[in-house]
């Protein structure tokens, strides 16, 4: 891995067909920085669990609304984590993971909830990279070899369980512009202009000295 061009962690959230996670691995290979997502955080993620947890996953998150927030808060439940579901159990560890991660440096997280695992620090850029819903049929319709009817099915069941996930761990709003910093429809300039593009923010984040609205 050569020297990082960037000291920003960047994390993507993205509409399932946009693209995302090859726009995310082509930001993470331009900008020299390690890429992380779902399946590789799977391999990261010890199997077993660990019966007590700190409350040291809590730091700076700023959605006291969330699931998470209030598991551990949660006297009771902070008192008996070995009882909680296996998912809840997979979803801390993972916030957990994922805050120890980026203390090795700058990197590129794609979805995860990493937006609002790392919502208390200033180094991060959160992406939300959404397309319109044509280009995404045409996309995984190629991708993954089936009609535009299987390919608009799988769109709409990603879509809701990355939804119903994200809301009903964060507390916020999947997809809404309010839950991220930027908002980029991918289908406008396709996979390496919204590359470029995010580079191209992520370097005016860290050479802008005054941020003032």
């Amino acid at each position: 891995m050569s020297i990082p061009e960037t000291n920003t962690i960047i994390t993507i959230g993205r509409q399932f067909g946009s693209a995302g996670l090859a726009i995310g691995r082509q930001v993470a290979h331009d900008l020299g920085i390690k890429l992380y997502y779902k399946e590789i955080l799977d391999e990261i993620i010890p199997d077993d669990l660990p019966a007590n947890k700190s409350p040291d996953v809590l730091t700076g998150l700023k959605h006291k609304n969330s699931i998470l927030y209030s598991l551990v808060m949660d006297k009771t439940n902070a008192g008996n984590y070995i009882d909680m579901p296996i998912n809840h159990k997979k979803f801390i560890s993972q916030v957990d993971t994922i805050k120890k991660i980026v203390k090795d440096g700058p990197c590129v997280l794609v979805g995860l909830c990493a937006d609002y695992a790392l919502a208390d620090r200033s180094d991060v850029l959160s992406f939300y990279i959404h397309a319109d819903l044509n280009t995404r049929i045409r996309r995984i319709a190629r991708i993954c070899d089936v009609t535009d009817s299987k390919a608009l099915d799988m769109i709409n069941e990603t879509d809701a369980t990355r939804c119903n996930y994200y809301n009903f761990y964060t507390g916020k709003n999947w997809g809404d512009a309010d839950s991220y910093h930027m908002c980029l429809d991918s289908s406008i300039l396709g996979i390496d202009g919204t590359a470029e593009i995010i580079k191209q923010l992520v370097k005016m984040k860290e050479n802008t000295l005054n941020k003032k609205l």
